[in-house]
């Protein structure tokens, strides 16, 4: 599978996520959704993994992307219930990934509203989806961290304190610069950093970002992609899908002047993802001046 270039910034191509061949290092984000354990029909693809299959599976996969990808690696994962058990997919994802000595980011959660009444009869509903991430083991070469921020909602209360191995020190802590030290004095930023916990609102009933995102069984809300895509895709850089779905990565990417690279194991979502990208092209060509 070729790179996109700027002259053909979105590439789809038909095939299961291990068999994407590309160079190490020759993306700059990866943002997918894999198929969540045994718990959905997936159409023509016949998935039956579960538990610990489940796991070694997705790992694997992970670490495959973590190889193309110089910057962060995102999956979207959940895990299911049956008999009153929660399966612990993305905690157990988490794990195994730690244990083979990847370099581990805390994880992100998308707040979404689902179904009403969802819960069981005893247990609470499910609002939030967890988004497992990874990185180089160093910091990211490409990263704005709060270009989905916003302005600070509160003026500092006092003098900002930190912790120290005395305690809790209220005094402004000394930076380093060079060989000498100096004090730094807290400013607030002219953008609050916007924080782990993403608010998609509402998921379902039109509200995924395009109408034909409810043509694949699980797709995840384009606020979430844009959030990856403006945060942690330098411009012009390539953002890769291996579980593209719908194309809601593909979408985000082209309202943010990203490339990006499209995959799917399944006939039936390429031409989905087709159909969606030459929607959003069209539409963007029609309101550029």
């Amino acid at each position: 599978m070729k790179l996109p270039t700027e002259a053909d910034p979105v590439l789809l191509a038909l095939g299961s996520m291990p068999l994407i061949n590309l160079p190490d290092d020759s993306v700059d984000l990866v943002l997918c959704s894999p198929p969540y354990e045994a718990k959905r029909a997936y159409g023509e693809l016949d998935f039956k993994l579960a538990g610990d299959d489940w796991v070694q599976w997705a790992a694997n996969g992970f670490e495959e992307c973590l190889r193309v990808c110089r910057g962060l690696v995102a999956w979207v994962v959940d895990g299911g219930t049956r008999r009153f058990r929660y399966s612990c997919a993305p905690e157990l994802l988490t794990g195994e990934l730690h244990r083979r000595g990847v370099a581990m980011r805390r994880p992100v959660y998308y707040k979404r509203h689902g179904i009403p009444g969802s819960g069981g009869p005893d247990w609470l509903a499910n609002r939030i989806e967890t988004v497992v991430c990874a990185g180089p083991g160093s910091r990211l070469p490409w990263s704005d961290n709060t270009a989905c921020g916003h302005p600070p909602k509160y003026k500092p209360g006092g003098d900002p304190s930190h912790q120290s191995r005395a305690g809790r020190v209220n005094k402004p802590r000394p930076q380093r610069k060079g060989n000498a030290k100096q004090v730094r004095t807290y400013a607030p930023p002219a953008k609050a950093n916007p924080g782990n916990v993403i608010d998609c609102g509402a998921a379902g009933g039109g509200a995924m970002g395009h109408p034909l995102a409810h043509e694949n069984e699980a797709p995840f809300p384009l606020a979430l992609a844009e959030f990856f895509v403006r945060s942690f895709c330098p411009p012009g850089g390539i953002v890769l899908d291996p579980f593209c779905g719908s194309g809601t990565t593909g979408h985000a990417a082209i309202l943010h002047g990203r490339r990006a690279m499209l995959a799917d194991a399944r006939k039936s979502q390429i031409e989905l993802t087709t159909r969606r990208i030459g929607d959003v092209v069209t539409t963007q060509e029609d309101v550029t001046p």
